[in-house]
């Protein structure tokens, strides 16, 4: 809105707020700053409303390393998704596609997650169960919006796309077709049904694998920082033509207003993170851990990026793996454990290391994966 009103009031004279790094710079001061200013108000509200979390494991002794964080309140995701909203309305052009896709998949997935939050933590199912939604009940929801974000995406850029990425293979091909493979230059063509199937797996893989991260104070929020800082660059570069060819990336045209979305996600992660670090006053919970998956899953696909999310989300994907590793083990060999605990950072945790020297250390290898991936641009 502000974006528009500028664009009104200045009646095409150039001040720089064109620019997506600059409004995307603003976005994440904004989100930080309401962040630092507000969530003491939220945290003091989700006290009253007494949604604290109860966190339970199957395994005893990680239940007595956690049982400090009982009637910590959660839900403090509606923070995030709050500033991001307001940051995106404020500062992002509002008639740009990839802009109102972002926002359908930031209010799909947060009410996804709030629902499944309420129920774990207020309802009468609590009394027996504290799943709150089905797996498959969420697996739905998410299959669904990938299916929704994928159809949607690709007839876009069938629609509008007379720009062509770098030959592949000779050939030149429409970038929303490409697929960027870190370390190999050319690239893959992907057709209509395997962009849709990878739109599906990244967005439902993405959004549950941070929702797995969320287990220590500030773990998620940090990582997910982390891993935006490396997209705003990315996205800064696939949306700007003369960048993109230099670096020999397909241009996806428009996709530089989601500079503002990532620069969002920076922000009101490390505002969040202010109030989340050990001992953490609040956790987002599955309002805030599945949309910002999801919302980093959807610029890697809109970017074509989503091999690079492998390497940006590295600290996600070893989350990942080790969960579906210890399921996969347990009943290969009936009963046994690969690891102390799944996630991954729960068997460091069990095996020595504090929360805070686990959470720091998770820091670091994601840092590491945000230079790798950074310097995948170049060496190609």
């Amino acid at each position: 809105m502000l974006y528009h009103l500028l664009q009104r009031l200045l009646e095409g004279k150039h001040y720089g707020y064109e620019n997506p790094l600059f409004r995307g710079t603003c976005a994440a001061l904004l989100c930080f700053l309401l962040s630092l200013l507000l969530l003491p108000r939220v945290i003091r509200q989700l006290v009253h409303w007494k949604v604290g979390d109860r966190p339970e494991f199957d395994h005893a002794s990680l239940n007595e390393l956690m049982r400090d964080k009982s009637n910590v309140p959660t839900m403090g995701g509606v923070m995030i998704l709050g500033t991001i909203t307001l940051s995106v309305l404020l500062l992002s052009d509002l008639t740009n596609f990839y802009v109102k896709m972002s926002l359908v998949c930031l209010v799909w997935l947060g009410a996804l997650g709030a629902v499944d939050d309420w129920l774990k933590l207020t309802s009468k199912r609590r009394a027996t169960s504290r799943d709150g939604l089905k797996m498959y009940e969420k697996l739905l929801f998410q299959v669904g919006l990938g299916v929704v974000l994928g159809f949607y995406i690709y007839n876009h850029g069938r629609n509008n796309f007379a720009i062509l990425s770098p030959p592949l293979d000779g050939a030149a091909v429409p970038a929303y077709k490409v697929l960027v493979v870190p370390f190999y230059k050319p690239g893959l063509q992907l057709g209509a049904l395997t962009f849709m199937a990878l739109t599906v797996l990244v967005m439902t893989g993405t959004s549950n694998a941070v929702n797995l991260t969320d287990g220590m104070d500030g773990l998620a929020a940090g990582c997910v920082a982390l891993c935006a800082l490396v997209f705003l660059i990315l996205t800064h570069i696939v949306g700007t033509d003369e960048t993109a060819a230099k670096l020999l990336m397909p241009h996806v045209p428009k996709t530089g207003e989601l500079v503002v979305l990532c620069g969002a996600i920076l922000g009101s992660c490390l505002g969040f993170l202010w109030y989340n670090c050990h001992p953490a006053r609040v956790f987002m919970g599955d309002t805030g851990s599945l949309p910002l998956g999801g919302l980093i899953g959807y610029v890697a696909v809109v970017t074509r990026q989503e091999l690079m999310l492998i390497l940006a989300g590295g600290v996600f994907v070893l989350e990942a793996i080790s969960v579906l590793s210890q399921i996969g083990y347990f009943k290969w060999t009936s009963g046994q454990r690969l690891f102390r605990c799944a996630p991954l950072h729960h068997h460091f945790h069990l095996g020595g290391w504090s929360e805070s020297q686990t959470v720091v250390r998770f820091w670091l290898v994601a840092a590491m994966f945000a230079g790798l991936a950074l310097a995948s641009i170049k060496l190609r």
